[in-house]
């Protein structure tokens, strides 16, 4: 029946075909033929009339033989014009008599001039209308007016003006009689426009009744926030997200308005509206993350007032109603299940208030900065570690970590000070509390195991001091020293207990311990060495090797063991991307070249952990992938700017060349696990969107570089080249696995070319074109074979594709096998070869013509030895007619190749 239905199509193409031509070529003839009769009629008559006028020449003159008449015939159609002018004589009247000894006359003779036609009338002269006046402004109106009451439905009209002011008069009279009871957000809308009301009269009194002015301010945006916690608490009509950005609004707000009018008064009110808001409309529901978000918008906004003003007042009152309110809630209300929604905001509160401080000491005149603010420097981390100490509940490591922590985040906040002038109190303040906490954490967190490691320290600092004195006893002390801690660092971790929490534990601070001994004694090499001292750079580069081991090893090792294969991959992910960033970061101050191939690495491991990833949980984004992610993101820029900035250019471009190779990788994992997802989805949609992150690097590769070249700039030109090579590389591996995809695109209908992996694979192969046309418009005959053998296995892809989705063959092997697919092929390629043959031969393309010509001798081999196997159907007989058709074509287009270019320089023609 298919083969059938073929047949009748190339049928009915062709028929019109023939019968067009057919009458064109009568019509034709016809039209021929009747001219040739009417000029052979007009040209006897004409002479039958001459010879009636003047019989005595007749006699004399010749009658013109039918030869004669039939070249003047010939004549007159080549000259493609009808005769318009007469032969004279025919039309006009004969003189009365003619001389006998007069000469003969002519046969034709001119024609008489006719008479001049008579001038044509003058034309009227054209008066330009007069400009119309325009009405005024009461005419105006008087008339839209008539036109509104006498143009359209006006009974209308006025019926809804009368509807209009009854329904007016309703509406009061229920609202007098209590009919209508307001709901409570048309009461909340009220509150708050009386309360916009106030704030907008209270900014206009501003200048006139200042006092008045900033008290009124004050209330307005303290009801604003009583109405927008009621909303929300009370009422549910807000949702905690808008209920979270309207009090971020109203609290930067009362900031704004505090600081643009220099009210301390207006603040310090906002402020205790702000803290008491949540108090007043509590409803004992207790959720503290709410009432926390809620304060830590308050204390934004007094951290930003405290860049501008040096109110001590306002910081006081805010360190007090946090801590106070908070410690209160951990008191009566806190559990350890609420441990992961409070630790942030005891972190998020400690942060705003130690830099409090330091924004009031900058606010101080430059000779009065030794008066600092003790309350909040003293004994906001107290209070801080106090609170924490709640959180922990006795926890020895975890604690001893966090004053570990505190005590060095005050020892850089000394170095930092110690840099600036007149800071020298607020300095000594830190160096105290530094002290203090590092003092603490000791009998916190080390056990007999951390302890044994502090050998590893021992060896560092003798391998400084070694260096420093030139002497080497002390130097190999110090690598003896390292490798017994290593040593006794092995005999501990056979006898110890499971650690209980990951990082926070013994055997993992002590490992510490030893990398960055390692660190420091690779330092200390690095910067000791003397001219061009290659020990001591070998020696460096041992020590750092021995340092990043035991760095690596720990982290893998403490990952694999707390956690399982499914959130292994992305803490393994996030471990690297901190190792590269702290490597790329201290390549910038100190370049080294161990340090910029330690950052590379890091980058470049993220594509085998994002294969894995895809393998635990299905693909790089789900569990904790998208966090881990997300870190690899923000410190991948950070490390790829910090190896600008170190100046070791090859690295630094290989980084980058590996950035751009991971993120397709990691889309195209993620993009194939998305069609999974949604069961009537074909298998052409997986295809594409595999391609689909590849194809857009290569296009951004090709006519955006600058922004792939970004952060290294020109120093990355030359790697395009490479980029490119691996990115078609991986398309080209890709393109010729999906030849081989049946390419389905349900839910969408299939169709040739306008399917999901058929775009894809074109868009590689333009792609391509583009690459390897490079700057200019021309290829070499090479590469023009090679794309042009591509799109050919392309285009016999789609027609067997579109046999089997539109033909029903099943996909695979057996597909060649069937009638429908070879008909189809040797068609396509007839085509194909027609197309080739008849431009080549028109734009004097030799190469051209002669592929179109070897196709169709290809096609014909393919007609004797496969398809004549199926001449027994009709499609095999089909294949054969259309073959016949397309070459009877060919060879009324172009039936021999184009002439090459003569030695004259004339072009070459189109066909023989």
């Amino acid at each position: 029946m298919e083969g059938l239905i073929v047949l009748l199509v190339l049928a009915v193409l062709a028929v019109p075909v023939l019968l067009v031509m057919a009458l064109v070529s009568v019509s034709g003839l016809k039209a021929r033929i009747a001219a040739l009769e009417v000029q052979v009629d007009t040209l006897q008559r004409r002479a039958r009339a001459e010879q009636a006028r003047a019989p005595a020449q007749a006699s004399t003159a010749a009658e013109p033989t039918l030869g004669e008449l039939m070249q003047q015939a010939s004549t007159a159609q080549s000259m493609a014009a009808p005769i318009a002018t007469p032969v004279a004589g025919a039309g006009t009247p004969a003189p009365a008599a003619v001389p006998a000894a007069a000469s003969p006359a002519p046969r034709v003779a001119q024609t008489p001039a006719a008479d001049p036609l008579p001038p044509p009338p003058p034309s009227p002269k054209r008066t330009s209308p007069p400009k119309p006046t325009r009405p005024d402004i009461v005419t105006v109106v008087v008339r839209a007016v008539k036109r509104w009451f006498t143009v359209g439905n006006v009974p209308v009209k006025i019926g809804m003006l009368v509807l209009f002011a009854g329904v007016a008069a309703l509406l009061k009279y229920a609202s007098d009689e209590g009919w209508l009871t307001l709901p409570p957000a048309l009461r909340l809308a009220g509150i708050a426009a009386a309360a916009l009301g106030a704030l907008v009269f209270a900014w206009r009194k501003r200048d006139s009744n200042r006092t008045f002015a900033l008290s009124l301010q004050g209330g307005a945006i303290g009801v604003l926030l009583l109405v927008v916690f009621a909303a929300f608490k009370s009422f549910g009509l807000l949702p905690a997200g808008a209920a979270f950005a309207l009090s971020v609004v109203l609290v930067a707000g009362a900031g704004m308005l505090a600081v643009l009018q220099d009210a301390k008064a207006l603040a310090v009110f906002a402020l205790l509206a702000g803290f008491l808001a949540p108090i007043w409309l509590s409803t004992g529901s207790g959720n503290h993350v709410a009432l926390f978000s809620y304060y830590a918008v308050l204390n934004a906004a007094i951290v930003g007032i405290a860049w501008y003003k040096s109110w001590r007042l306002l910081n006081l009152l805010g360190f007090v109603f946090t801590f106070g309110i908070g410690t209160a809630w951990g008191a009566f209300d806190y559990a350890p299940h609420k441990y992961a929604s409070t630790q942030p905001f005891l972190a998020l509160f400690f942060a705003f208030y130690l830099a409090i401080p330091l924004l009031f000491a900058r606010r101080r005149p430059a000779g009065r900065r030794d008066l600092i603010d003790g309350c909040l420097v003293f004994g906001m981390p107290l209070v801080a570690f106090s609170l924490q100490a709640g959180l922990l509940e006795g926890r020895r490591m975890p604690l001893a970590f966090c004053a570990l922590g505190l005590g060095v985040l005050y020892a850089a906040l000394v170095w930092w000070l110690r840099r600036r002038r007149d800071y020298d109190v607020l300095a000594r303040s830190y160096a105290l509390l530094a002290v203090g906490f590092a003092t603490l954490a000791v009998p916190l967190a080390l056990s007999a195991q951390a302890t044994a490691c502090v050998f590893a320290l021992e060896g560092a600092a003798l391998a400084w001091l070694g260096l420093r004195q030139q002497r080497r006893l002390p130097q190999f002390t110090a690598a003896g020293l390292q490798l017994a801690a290593a040593y006794a660092f092995a005999i501990g971790m056979a006898g110890a207990m499971p650690a209980a929490a990951m990082f926070a534990n013994a055997g993992f601070m002590s490992a510490l311990l030893i990398a960055l001994a390692g660190f420091a004694s690779a330092w200390a090499y690095r910067h000791a060495r003397s001219g061009g001292d290659d020990n001591r750079d070998g020696i460096a580069l041992l020590y750092y090797g021995w340092g990043l081991a035991w760095w690596a090893g720990n982290g893998i090792h403490e990952i694999g063991r707390f956690l399982g294969n499914r959130d292994e991959p992305d803490a393994l992910l996030a471990f690297a991307a901190l190792s590269g960033w702290l490597a790329a970061e201290v390549h910038r101050r100190r370049p080294a070249g161990a340090l910029a191939w330690t950052s590379l690495a890091a980058l470049a491991s993220a594509a085998p952990l994002a294969i894995w990833q895809s393998n635990a949980h299905a693909q790089p984004f789900a569990a904790h992938g998208l966090w881990a992610w997300l870190a690899y993101a923000a410190l991948g820029i950070r490390s790829l700017l910090c190896l600008r900035e170190g100046g070791d250019r090859p690295t630094a471009a290989a980084a980058q060349f590996t950035w751009w190779l991971v993120w397709p990788l990691v889309a195209s994992l993620l993009l194939s696990w998305l069609p999974e997802q949604v069961e009537a989805l074909g298998d052409g949609w997986q295809a594409a969107l595999v391609a689909l992150p590849w194809l857009l690097v290569a296009a951004l590769a090709l006519f955006r570089w600058r922004w792939l070249s970004m952060p290294l700039g020109e120093r990355f030109d030359g790697w395009r080249g490479r980029l490119l090579a691996v990115l078609f590389a991986v398309l080209g591996l890709w393109w010729l696995v999906s030849l081989f995809e049946a390419g389905a695109a349900a839910p969408l209908p299939w169709l040739p070319l306008l399917n999901p992996m058929e775009l894809a694979q074109l868009a590689a192969l333009v792609l391509a074109l583009r690459w390897q046309m490079g700057g200019g418009r021309t290829l070499p005959p090479r590469r023009i074979v090679l794309l042009a053998a591509l799109a050919f296995v392309w285009v016999t892809s789609v027609v067997l594709h579109a046999v089997h989705h539109w033909g029903g063959a099943p996909w695979g092997d057996a597909i060649l096998s069937t009638s429908l697919a070879q008909t189809s092929l040797t068609v396509v390629w007839s085509v194909l070869g027609v197309l080739g043959w008849v431009l080549g031969s028109r734009r004097g393309q030799r190469m051209l013509w002669l592929a179109g010509a070897v196709l169709m001798g290809v096609v014909l081999a393919k007609l004797v030895l496969v398809d004549r196997q199926h001449l027994g159907n009709l499609l095999g007989i089909g294949s054969f007619i259309a073959y016949g058709l397309l070459c009877t074509v060919v060879g009324y287009f172009a039936p021999a190749p184009p002439r090459a270019p003569e030695s004259d320089g004339e072009p070459s023609g189109a066909s023989a």
